[in-house]
């Protein structure tokens, strides 16, 4: 019952892909992870090992590493995850300025610039979502960070381990 678009799907031994979910590759699923019920995969899209791309999660040109998890109706464009990060119900990774500008970010006193017309968020390995939050574009969330439930995360670094409100 799911829709598989082309033939550049990947989906490994001991992968589940629920019906009605639809994907186009290219696209790699790893070893137990599940693609639940209308979750659709845009391609460009890496899940990695015991990961969960949940019921109406949308996701393209982003990583999850393993056991990575957007268990229900998420966002994640042109982003990454890192490992054991879980995004709670509703948080959307948005990918794109309101307005086009380049992407600046400071990370001690280097600052990035990044020539991308989207770019969503890259979360570190362990770091969590409440439910209903949104990453601006730009947002870099080092190991271990938490943002609050309905949450606007301001684009740009944030360090290890800060907790987000």
């Amino acid at each position: 019952g799911a829709m598989f678009m082309d033939d550049l799907v990947h989906v490994a031994p001991g992968a589940v892909v629920e019906p009605g979910a639809l994907l186009k590759g290219p696209t790699f699923i790893g070893p137990g992870s599940e693609v639940r019920q209308g979750a659709y995969l845009r391609g460009g899209c890496l899940v990695g090992r015991g990961c969960v791309v949940g019921h109406t999660t949308e996701m393209k040109n982003s990583v999850m590493l393993d056991g990575a998890k957007a268990g229900h109706f998420a966002y994640l464009g042109d982003s990454v995850l890192g490992r054991e990060v879980n995004l709670g119900a509703g948080t959307k990774l948005a990918n794109l300025k309101i307005i086009e500008r380049p992407y600046h970010i400071k990370v001690g006193d280097v600052v990035y610039h990044v020539a991308r017309r989207k770019f969503g968020a890259i979360m570190g390995d362990y770091c969590q979502t409440g439910c209903n939050s949104v990453t601006n574009p730009g947002t870099v969330m080092g190991k271990g960070c938490l943002a609050a439930p309905c949450v606007s995360v301001p684009a740009g670094f944030h360090k290890a381990k800060s907790v987000i409100r």
